[in-house]
């Protein structure tokens, strides 16, 4: 039996790169997948292409920053599929993000960033658990990053407070047997990122243990862990899935 067998999984920020990867993985391991994005047309075409090769998906048009848009998804979701077991929190502003110093990034823009990248996670997870709960709890896996440890302005910032909420979460939702822990990628050679790095990429592999950009099927294997059972006394924690690039005591 696969690993996520008759589970329903929401993914957010599904339409394309890793959050798609994500979506695809989660499906092929037994679960109802429900895609998660603003951008319709690419989300439907992932969640069609699950469908198409075999695999449960529907595609729900949701905004992470809006209560109203996750409780949306939540109501589509327990109508079309019957409750929720997992939720990834993947969703963010990356590839057309802004470089800007904390001290001078527009404010307005800075707060948007900031309702996507950091709250989005607590929205969601705000708008789903009592629907886990009903199914005897379930899992949540935040995207964090590498950058929460390396200077990074405020998307750095963005995912310290990811990590704060990964653990804060997991303490608050333990009790109601809901499991919360975070993947922090490091250079992973995503469309996104290959805008964000430009040609530092090849720089940034130097710096690596594994001489090689991440690839976003390197991180399949520790989302679908934290999503099963196999991690069933695993919360409150920040896998970092790097090539090496981190170091913490």
């Amino acid at each position: 039996m696969s690993r996520l067998q008759d589970k329903v999984v929401v993914v957010t920020g599904a339409a394309q790169g890793i959050g798609e990867v994500y979506a695809r993985s989660i499906a092929a391991e037994g679960a109802a997948v429900v895609v998660a994005d603003l951008n319709e047309e690419a989300g439907e075409k992932v969640a069609a292409g699950i469908n198409e090769s075999g695999g449960r998906a529907s595609f729900v048009r949701t905004d992470v920053s809006s209560h109203e848009s996750a409780a949306a998804l939540v109501e589509r979701t327990v109508a079309d599929h019957g409750g929720i077991d997992g939720l990834v929190n993947n969703a963010a502003i990356y590839g057309d993000m802004q470089f800007d110093l904390l001290i001078s990034v527009d404010w307005d823009y800075y707060r948007r960033f900031m309702s996507v990248n950091m709250d989005g996670a607590l929205v969601m997870t705000r708008a789903v658990y009592r629907e886990m709960q009903k199914r005897g709890g379930g899992s949540i896996v935040n995207q964090s990053s590498t950058a929460a440890y390396l200077y990074s302005g405020f998307y750095g910032l963005a995912k310290v407070g990811v990590n704060g909420l990964t653990q804060q979460l997991a303490h608050e939702l333990g009790g109601r047997g809901i499991r919360v822990n975070a993947i922090a990628p490091g250079p992973t050679d995503t469309e996104a990122t290959r805008t964000q790095a430009g040609g530092a990429s090849q720089e940034l592999v130097k710096s690596l243990a594994i001489k090689r950009m991440g690839q976003p099927e390197d991180m399949v294997g520790a989302c679908v862990f934290l999503l099963s059972e196999e991690s069933s006394w695993v919360t409150g924690q920040i896998l970092a899935v790097d090539g090496g690039q981190t170091f913490r005591p």
